[in-house]
């Protein structure tokens, strides 16, 4: 066998066991809510999740500014390590960050940093109502643009509960270690979430989630937002949603739209 169809030939032999052995469980994705999920991507599996755009904007009134940033063909791309692990990148293909300040507009675009997650589930991946797993993540620097030009790291604890049939709740902590510009260190930061899922038909989906968001020297910031999902086939789903800040320090507004699927 030649060197070069060794590593396919070996994963595809991978594949194969994992579907002898047991049925694959559903999927579960980190999108389109803020709350990850506590389900992993079965082994030798990949799973793709992908925003086709993502709008926020934020106005300050009284100091006459204005902020307004796309973010076109985000991606979380997902491998299935093994039965309750699996690694994940994220890459900001394309982003668009604009200004206004009494009129004066400027806007930068570039591609956006790289990160890096490994989701570990420590129970519930394949049985039982609840799940929760544990997602360490280290943010890279591109450098350009639009890039924060500076590493930042967390670790992220999602919880899984199936209440019924038709209802679902997701419950997470997540703590960042985010640069400091002004100190030119690290400070810690901490995100809370919790959403509540609907499963309106067999395809269609809703979701209500409360975010916040607390840091060491910056207000808290509160955002709700809710979406909807539809299921064309079991590894096909397409997303849309809204996000509302609801205190002065959080973003005015956001809009957003993707998709994820599986093979």
């Amino acid at each position: 066998m030649k060197a070069n169809l060794l590593f396919p030939s070996l994963f595809l032999c991978v594949v194969a066991a994992v579907d002898a052995a047991e049925p694959v469980r559903e999927m579960s994705t980190d999108r389109p809510d803020t709350t990850e999920s506590g389900y992993t991507v079965p082994a030798g599996m990949f799973q793709v999740e992908m925003s086709f755009f993502d709008y926020s904007r934020d106005a300050d009134a009284v100091q006459g500014t204005s902020s307004d940033i796309w973010l076109y063909g985000q991606v979380n791309l997902k491998a299935g390590l093994t039965r309750s692990m699996d690694l994940q990148v994220i890459l900001n293909s394309h982003a668009v960050a604009g200004e206004s300040e009494r009129g004066d507009d400027t806007a930068t675009t570039g591609f956006g940093d790289i990160t890096i997650r490994l989701k570990k589930n420590l129970f519930g991946n394949d049985s039982g109502p609840v799940a929760l797993a544990l997602m360490p993540y280290i943010t890279v620097p591109t450098h350009t643009k639009v890039s924060d030009e500076t590493w930042a790291g967390g670790l992220i604890v999602p919880l899984s509960v199936t209440l019924s049939d038709r209802v679902s709740l997701g419950l997470m902590i997540e703590g960042d270690l985010v640069h400091d510009p002004e100190t030119d260190g690290y400070d810690l930061e901490w995100l809370h979430s919790a959403t509540l899922g609907f499963g309106l038909t067999e395809q269609l989906g809703l979701y209500v989630e409360l975010v916040g968001i607390a840091g060491q020297d910056t207000d808290y910031i509160g955002i709700f937002d809710a979406g909807l999902t539809f299921a064309v086939t079991d590894s096909l789903i397409f997303d849309a949603g809204v996000r509302i800040g609801m205190n002065r320090p959080a973003p005015d507004f956001g809009v957003f739209s993707g998709v994820s699927f599986r093979f």
